[in-house]
Protein backbone atom coordinates (compact mmCIF):
# COMPACT_ATOMS: atom_id res chain seq x y z
CA UNK A 1 0.00 0.00 0.00
CA UNK A 2 2.56 2.52 1.17
CA UNK A 3 4.45 2.07 -2.21
CA UNK A 4 1.24 2.58 -4.20
CA UNK A 5 0.67 5.69 -2.49
CA UNK A 6 3.95 7.02 -2.36
CA UNK A 7 6.19 6.09 -5.20
CA UNK A 8 9.33 5.81 -5.77
CA UNK A 9 9.26 9.13 -7.85
CA UNK A 10 7.21 10.99 -5.24
CA UNK A 11 9.28 10.17 -2.26
CA UNK A 12 12.88 11.29 -4.03
CA UNK A 13 11.44 14.71 -4.84
CA UNK A 14 9.51 15.20 -1.01
CA UNK A 15 12.10 13.52 1.21
CA UNK A 16 14.62 16.74 0.92
CA UNK A 17 11.89 18.71 1.78
CA UNK A 18 10.91 16.90 5.17
CA UNK A 19 11.57 18.71 7.92
CA UNK A 20 13.79 16.70 10.77
CA UNK A 21 12.45 15.23 13.14
CA UNK A 22 11.95 16.72 16.68
CA UNK A 23 14.56 15.95 19.38
CA UNK A 24 12.59 13.74 22.42
CA UNK A 25 15.08 14.51 25.39
CA UNK A 26 12.36 12.61 27.47
CA UNK A 27 12.18 9.68 25.43
CA UNK A 28 8.92 8.46 24.64
CA UNK A 29 6.49 6.71 21.72
CA UNK A 30 8.82 7.13 18.76
CA UNK A 31 7.07 9.09 15.98
CA UNK A 32 5.35 7.30 12.90
CA UNK A 33 8.27 7.20 10.10
CA UNK A 34 7.54 9.98 7.75
CA UNK A 35 6.94 7.96 4.94
CA UNK A 36 4.45 5.89 6.47
CA UNK A 37 2.52 9.26 8.03
CA UNK A 38 2.68 10.44 3.96
CA UNK A 39 0.51 7.35 2.79
CA UNK A 40 -2.10 8.32 5.56
CA UNK A 41 -2.51 11.69 4.26
CA UNK A 42 -2.38 10.34 0.78
CA UNK A 43 -4.98 7.56 1.37
CA UNK A 44 -7.21 9.86 3.09
CA UNK A 45 -6.79 12.66 0.14
CA UNK A 46 -7.48 10.13 -2.57
CA UNK A 47 -10.74 8.37 -0.54
CA UNK A 48 -12.08 10.71 1.23
CA UNK A 49 -11.92 8.87 4.30
CA UNK A 50 -12.45 10.20 7.93
CA UNK A 51 -9.14 10.70 9.54
CA UNK A 52 -10.69 8.25 12.15
CA UNK A 53 -11.10 5.35 10.00
CA UNK A 54 -7.73 5.47 9.23
CA UNK A 55 -7.19 1.63 8.86
CA UNK A 56 -4.62 0.72 11.93
CA UNK A 57 -3.47 -2.51 9.16
CA UNK A 58 -1.71 0.50 6.79
CA UNK A 59 0.79 0.77 9.68
CA UNK A 60 0.40 5.02 9.20
CA UNK A 61 -0.47 5.11 12.98
CA UNK A 62 -3.43 7.06 13.89
CA UNK A 63 -5.88 9.59 11.61
CA UNK A 64 -4.66 12.11 14.32
CA UNK A 65 -0.90 11.71 14.18
CA UNK A 66 -1.11 12.00 10.15
CA UNK A 67 -3.23 14.96 10.70
CA UNK A 68 -0.81 16.32 13.17
CA UNK A 69 1.71 15.87 10.29
CA UNK A 70 -0.39 17.63 7.52
CA UNK A 71 -0.51 20.38 9.81
CA UNK A 72 2.76 20.69 10.53
CA UNK A 73 4.26 19.86 6.90
CA UNK A 74 1.68 22.79 5.87
CA UNK A 75 3.57 25.38 8.51
CA UNK A 76 6.72 24.06 7.45
CA UNK A 77 5.97 25.05 3.75
CA UNK A 78 6.46 21.14 2.89
CA UNK A 79 3.21 21.16 0.26
CA UNK A 80 4.22 24.00 -1.51
CA UNK A 81 7.57 23.04 -2.07
CA UNK A 82 7.08 20.43 -3.29
CA UNK A 83 4.54 21.71 -6.31
CA UNK A 84 7.58 23.77 -7.09
CA UNK A 85 10.23 21.29 -7.34
CA UNK A 86 8.32 18.97 -9.36
CA UNK A 87 7.13 22.36 -11.74
CA UNK A 88 10.79 23.08 -12.17
CA UNK A 89 11.22 19.40 -13.09
CA UNK A 90 8.57 19.53 -15.68
CA UNK A 91 10.33 23.24 -16.98
CA UNK A 92 13.58 21.51 -16.91
CA UNK A 93 12.62 19.14 -19.43
CA UNK A 94 11.05 22.37 -21.37
CA UNK A 95 7.71 20.57 -20.78
CA UNK A 96 6.16 23.81 -18.86
CA UNK A 97 4.11 25.70 -21.77
CA UNK A 98 4.53 29.16 -20.52
CA UNK A 99 3.29 30.38 -23.76
CA UNK A 100 -0.46 30.60 -22.66
CA UNK A 101 -1.84 30.19 -18.88
CA UNK A 102 -6.00 29.17 -18.76
CA UNK A 103 -7.53 30.77 -15.53
CA UNK A 104 -11.26 30.09 -13.74
CA UNK A 105 -12.65 28.75 -10.58
CA UNK A 106 -14.84 25.67 -8.69
CA UNK A 107 -16.89 26.07 -5.79
CA UNK A 108 -17.68 22.90 -3.42
CA UNK A 109 -19.70 23.03 -0.36
CA UNK A 110 -17.92 23.61 2.96
CA UNK A 111 -20.12 21.97 5.28
CA UNK A 112 -17.82 23.13 8.60
CA UNK A 113 -18.19 26.70 7.77
CA UNK A 114 -14.76 28.54 9.10
CA UNK A 115 -12.38 30.63 7.31
CA UNK A 116 -12.86 31.13 3.24
CA UNK A 117 -15.52 30.16 3.37
CA UNK A 118 -19.38 31.94 2.14
CA UNK A 119 -22.73 31.58 1.09
CA UNK A 120 -22.71 29.98 -2.30
CA UNK A 121 -25.42 31.88 -4.78
CA UNK A 122 -25.52 28.87 -7.05
CA UNK A 123 -26.03 26.93 -3.78
CA UNK A 124 -29.23 28.02 -1.97
CA UNK A 125 -26.58 29.85 0.24
CA UNK A 126 -25.23 27.35 2.07
CA UNK A 127 -21.83 27.48 3.04
CA UNK A 128 -18.84 26.81 0.24
CA UNK A 129 -15.60 27.46 -0.85
CA UNK A 130 -14.10 28.77 -4.22
CA UNK A 131 -11.21 27.36 -5.74
CA UNK A 132 -9.19 29.60 -7.82
CA UNK A 133 -7.06 27.96 -10.35
CA UNK A 134 -4.40 28.58 -13.04
CA UNK A 135 -2.87 26.18 -15.02
CA UNK A 136 -0.23 26.10 -17.81
CA UNK A 137 -1.42 25.42 -21.77
CA UNK A 138 -1.37 21.47 -21.23
CA UNK A 139 -3.16 21.97 -17.90
CA UNK A 140 -0.76 21.80 -15.10
CA UNK A 141 -1.68 23.73 -11.98
CA UNK A 142 1.16 26.79 -11.74
CA UNK A 143 -1.04 28.76 -8.83
CA UNK A 144 -4.10 27.99 -6.37
CA UNK A 145 -6.03 30.42 -4.08
CA UNK A 146 -8.78 29.80 -2.28
CA UNK A 147 -12.02 31.64 -1.08
CA UNK A 148 -15.44 31.72 -0.03
CA UNK A 149 -17.87 31.16 -2.46
CA UNK A 150 -19.63 34.11 -2.43
CA UNK A 151 -16.20 35.99 -3.53
CA UNK A 152 -16.28 37.24 -7.49
CA UNK A 153 -13.90 36.51 -9.83
CA UNK A 154 -12.25 38.91 -10.79
CA UNK A 155 -11.24 40.04 -7.51
CA UNK A 156 -8.82 37.19 -7.25
CA UNK A 157 -7.00 37.44 -10.88
CA UNK A 158 -4.27 38.92 -9.49
CA UNK A 159 -3.71 36.20 -5.55
CA UNK A 160 -3.90 33.63 -8.33
CA UNK A 161 -1.63 35.08 -10.56
CA UNK A 162 0.59 36.39 -7.48
CA UNK A 163 0.23 32.43 -6.04
CA UNK A 164 2.41 30.83 -9.35
CA UNK A 165 5.71 30.44 -7.76
CA UNK A 166 9.11 31.39 -8.94
CA UNK A 167 10.06 28.53 -11.33
CA UNK A 168 13.84 27.66 -11.81
CA UNK A 169 14.46 25.66 -14.78
CA UNK A 170 17.68 24.66 -14.30
CA UNK A 171 19.19 27.18 -17.34
CA UNK A 172 20.59 30.06 -17.09
CA UNK A 173 18.42 32.92 -16.01
CA UNK A 174 16.31 34.97 -13.57
CA UNK A 175 12.86 32.25 -12.41
CA UNK A 176 10.34 32.66 -14.48
CA UNK A 177 6.25 32.92 -12.89
CA UNK A 178 4.27 34.72 -15.85
CA UNK A 179 2.96 33.45 -18.77
CA UNK A 180 2.92 35.15 -21.67
CA UNK A 181 -1.19 35.16 -22.17
CA UNK A 182 -4.61 34.76 -20.40
CA UNK A 183 -7.03 33.10 -20.97
CA UNK A 184 -10.38 33.64 -18.87
CA UNK A 185 -13.92 33.64 -19.31
CA UNK A 186 -16.23 36.58 -19.18
CA UNK A 187 -16.24 36.77 -15.47
CA UNK A 188 -13.16 38.44 -15.40
CA UNK A 189 -14.29 41.23 -18.37
CA UNK A 190 -13.08 43.83 -16.23
CA UNK A 191 -10.47 46.94 -17.09
CA UNK A 192 -8.57 46.27 -13.90
CA UNK A 193 -7.85 42.49 -14.79
CA UNK A 194 -6.88 43.81 -18.14
CA UNK A 195 -4.68 46.29 -16.58
CA UNK A 196 -3.47 43.94 -13.65
CA UNK A 197 -1.81 41.51 -16.67
CA UNK A 198 -0.69 43.87 -18.27
CA UNK A 199 1.11 45.39 -15.19
CA UNK A 200 2.54 41.87 -14.74
CA UNK A 201 4.15 41.58 -18.76
CA UNK A 202 0.79 38.82 -20.13
CA UNK A 203 -1.20 39.93 -22.77
CA UNK A 204 -5.03 39.24 -21.73
CA UNK A 205 -7.05 37.13 -23.46
CA UNK A 206 -10.40 37.77 -22.34
CA UNK A 207 -13.59 36.82 -23.59
CA UNK A 208 -16.24 39.88 -23.32
CA UNK A 209 -19.70 40.33 -22.36
CA UNK A 210 -22.46 40.82 -24.76
CA UNK A 211 -19.85 39.78 -27.66
CA UNK A 212 -18.66 36.60 -27.59
CA UNK A 213 -21.03 33.12 -27.41
CA UNK A 214 -20.91 31.52 -24.07
CA UNK A 215 -21.38 27.70 -25.10
CA UNK A 216 -18.08 26.82 -25.80
CA UNK A 217 -15.41 26.97 -23.26
CA UNK A 218 -13.11 28.07 -25.95
CA UNK A 219 -10.04 26.74 -28.00
CA UNK A 220 -7.39 27.33 -25.51
CA UNK A 221 -9.67 28.27 -21.73
CA UNK A 222 -10.96 24.20 -21.71
CA UNK A 223 -7.83 23.02 -20.22
CA UNK A 224 -8.11 24.82 -16.43
CA UNK A 225 -11.72 23.38 -16.66
CA UNK A 226 -9.89 19.28 -17.43
CA UNK A 227 -7.46 20.42 -14.34
CA UNK A 228 -10.44 21.11 -12.09
CA UNK A 229 -12.05 17.94 -13.17
CA UNK A 230 -8.83 16.18 -12.14
CA UNK A 231 -8.44 17.74 -8.69
CA UNK A 232 -11.94 16.32 -8.08
CA UNK A 233 -10.96 13.09 -8.77
CA UNK A 234 -9.14 13.06 -4.69
CA UNK A 235 -12.38 12.54 -2.86
CA UNK A 236 -11.38 14.73 0.16
CA UNK A 237 -11.29 17.89 -2.19
CA UNK A 238 -15.02 17.32 -3.93
CA UNK A 239 -16.56 18.69 0.07
CA UNK A 240 -14.23 20.77 2.14
CA UNK A 241 -14.76 19.11 5.52
CA UNK A 242 -11.97 20.83 7.24
CA UNK A 243 -12.74 23.76 9.11
CA UNK A 244 -9.30 25.34 8.72
CA UNK A 245 -8.72 26.66 5.60
CA UNK A 246 -4.57 25.83 5.83
CA UNK A 247 -5.73 22.47 6.36
CA UNK A 248 -7.86 22.09 3.08
CA UNK A 249 -5.36 24.59 1.18
CA UNK A 250 -2.86 21.75 2.68
CA UNK A 251 -4.68 19.17 0.66
CA UNK A 252 -5.30 21.65 -2.50
CA UNK A 253 -1.87 22.21 -3.14
CA UNK A 254 -0.55 18.46 -2.43
CA UNK A 255 -3.01 17.57 -5.33
CA UNK A 256 -1.61 20.38 -7.53
CA UNK A 257 1.66 18.58 -6.71
CA UNK A 258 0.40 14.86 -7.56
CA UNK A 259 -1.52 16.25 -10.93
CA UNK A 260 2.07 18.03 -11.83
CA UNK A 261 4.07 14.35 -10.85
CA UNK A 262 1.82 12.86 -13.12
CA UNK A 263 2.63 15.50 -16.14
CA UNK A 264 6.09 14.59 -15.36
CA UNK A 265 5.81 10.84 -15.93
CA UNK A 266 3.73 12.08 -19.16
CA UNK A 267 5.90 14.22 -20.85
CA UNK A 268 9.08 13.66 -19.05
Amino acid sequence: MAKFLVPDDLWVVIAPLLPPARVRPKGGRPPIPDRAALTGILFVLRTGLPWEYLPQEMGCGSGMSCWRRLRDWQRAGVWASLHRALLERLDGAGQLDWSRAALDSASLPAKKRGAATGPNPTDRGKPGTKRHLVVDARGTPLGVVLTGANTHNSTQLVATLDAIPPVRSGRPGRPRRRPGKLHADKAYDHRRCRRECRARGIMPRIARRGIESSQRLGRHRWVVERTLAWLARFRRLVIRYERRADIHLAFTTLACALVTLNQCRRFC
